[in-house]
């Protein structure tokens, strides 16, 4: 049986995107100051052919300079806003390397877990940053909009 395809139905579009924490040894994490979004993670958009870990290690030297080995998946978001974007949320060691700045990270830091929320201003970057910080081994996805921001589902798997 072949389920008939509607012609006015459009191709569903969707921005690809990684972002971790990363962390050091003495505990402190990386954080980067975005020219519109205030203090976030690094990461970015996946580009054609690349997977996710070769996006985020991309990105990641392109905005910061470091060198990471990438950990455990926390979390699986999707921001229905348009262009609508799915965001996997890794953890992640630094490795090597020193901190640089960027068009898209006016300045890099290098921050105290403790000190990290107080300084992240977008409501839908502080809550994947808190699920980074608190992460427990229980991935969340949740769905969300912006401007305003609203959580719309969320759950554990």
């Amino acid at each position: 049986m072949t389920i008939p395809i509607d012609p006015n139905r459009s191709v569903p579009k969707h921005i690809l995107a990684v972002s971790a924490l990363i962390s050091r040894d003495d505990g402190q994490v990386l954080l980067m100051r975005h020219p519109r979004r205030g203090w976030e993670f690094p990461g970015g958009q996946v580009e054609q052919g690349e997977t996710l870990l070769q996006a985020l290690r991309r990105e990641i030297i392109e905005e910061t300079g470091v060198t990471i080995e990438a950990g455990k998946l926390v979390g699986v978001y999707t921001n229905v806003k348009p262009p609508a974007k799915l965001i996997f949320g890794f953890l992640g060691k630094w490795t090597s390397g020193d901190l640089i700045t960027s068009e898209e990270s006016l300045e890099t830091e290098w921050v105290r877990r403790e000190q990290v929320l107080e300084r992240v201003i977008h409501p839908a970057i502080y809550g994947r940053m808190k699920d980074m910080l608190e992460f427990q081994d229980r991935i969340v996805y949740r769905v969300y909009t912006t401007e305003p921001y609203q959580v719309l589902e969320e759950y554990y798997l």
